[in-house]
């Protein structure tokens, strides 16, 4: 891996990564300073691509929450940067509200599409895999918008998630229905038993009751 000379070592500007064309990123802990970027990129996923069901692109203010939420419970969100600019993020988020799934999260990755193919997307996602295995957390999933979303399925395929099933024209965007694919990393050894403990910032649910 190159390194950016940038007067700040690997551990506080984060790790730097060559990309296909020789520009140098790296990655590190978002910041609220970077939610702008993050909506942005976020943005043009909701209104040009299907690999979000979302439909209106939040607002910075909502982005923001959504981030606070994240990390408040102690969840990994990295970006990526080239040159100041965020290029790419990826985050975890709880998998499902009732407690029985604490040892489960869901990962989120979009990346700049002037910046895609170019192993950016990996490396945040390896970044989160390590952060959720770090703080004990089993199994860590993901829903991929769009079974044509070939990029998507092959980013996370060499980050080691296989494909465990697909739910058939579930959503409807752009005028045509979308599929859902859902795969899937185990975190740890699957023949070790559950922790007596929680991982580290489970939170409980106030409402467990779900539809």
């Amino acid at each position: 891996m190159a390194t950016v000379n940038s007067g700040l070592n690997r551990h506080e500007k984060g790790e730097a990564v060559a990309d296909a064309a020789s520009s140098p990123f790296y990655t590190r802990d978002a910041t609220r300073m970077d939610i702008a970027a993050i909506a942005a990129i976020y943005g043009f996923h909701v209104t040009r691509g299907a690999g979000t069901f979302e439909e209106v692109a939040p607002s910075p203010d909502e982005v923001r929450r959504r981030f606070d939420n994240v990390r408040a419970r102690g969840l990994p969100w990295r970006v990526a940067e080239i040159d100041g600019a965020v290029i790419g993020y990826c985050y975890a988020s709880p998998y499902n509200a009732r407690s029985a799934y604490k040892f489960t999260v869901q990962s989120s990755v979009y990346v700049d599409p002037r910046w895609q193919h170019r192993g950016i997307g990996t490396a945040l996602l390896q970044d989160v895999i390590r952060a959720c295995k770090a703080l004990g957390y089993h199994q860590i999933l993901a829903a991929i918008g769009d079974s044509r979303n070939e990029g998507a399925l092959r980013l996370h395929a060499v980050a080691g998630y296989r494909t465990i099933g697909q739910a058939l024209r579930v959503g409807v965007k752009f005028g045509r229905w979308v599929d859902v694919v859902y795969m899937q990393r185990s975190l740890s050894d699957p023949n070790v038993p559950p922790p007596a403990g929680d991982p580290t910032g489970f939170c409980v649910a106030e409402d467990q009751t779900g539809p």
